[in-house]
């Protein structure tokens, strides 16, 4: 048996599961749900970083009430030799260091202590990391989180993607190969 999530948003959840046990009835189903996961959080910080772009926003319910999106160079990798490499893997990790910098102020602006009550986070792992390692944001480290890096590039329709994935029920599907 193969096994699959399905994000549903969760003000439709409760139909969705109706719809699904109509056209799936009986134990010989083809499918059944064996699991589902709710992130019943609001409000919802998000926090997106990757080299080069950031998004920071505050959802409440399905919206998005604050927001920052922006760009910051970061250099990438050079198939330079010697100095040169050298050079430019200082100038990366400065770009680097800059960009995280910069979006911890924005977090700290947008994300208050005592507001959000949970965070999605999604991007480059180690830069997220860095972020939240500044000691200004010890009190969205604590909070329940959920893990989207699988997004593409922080943009403004990612933002809101993130939203909605960070707020979607995540529905275990079991296929039967059988039937």
């Amino acid at each position: 048996m193969t096994t699959r999530v399905v994000e549903v948003a969760p003000e439709r959840l409760e139909g969705w599961l109706q719809r699904f046990a109509a056209n799936n009835p009986g134990a010989d189903a083809p499918q059944r749900v064996v699991d589902h996961d709710e992130f019943p959080h609001d409000p919802l910080g998000v926090l997106l970083v990757r080299r080069g772009g950031y998004a920071v926003g505050l959802a409440h319910g399905p919206a998005l009430t604050e927001s920052k999106v922006g760009k910051r160079h970061v250099q990438s990798r050079t198939a330079a030799g010697g100095w040169s490499q050298q050079r430019f893997a200082r100038r990366r990790g400065n770009q680097a260091d800059e960009l995280v910098r910069a979006v911890a102020e924005h977090t700290l602006r947008i994300l208050p202590r005592g507001i959000p009550v949970a965070l999605v986070v999604g991007g480059d792992r180690a830069l997220v990391r860095a972020v939240l390692d500044d000691p200004r944001l010890a009190h969205l480290d604590a909070l329940p989180r959920r893990e989207l890096y699988d997004l593409p590039d922080p943009r403004r329709d990612v933002l809101e993607e993130a939203v909605k994935r960070g707020r979607a029920v995540r529905v275990t599907i079991e296929d039967r190969p059988d039937a």
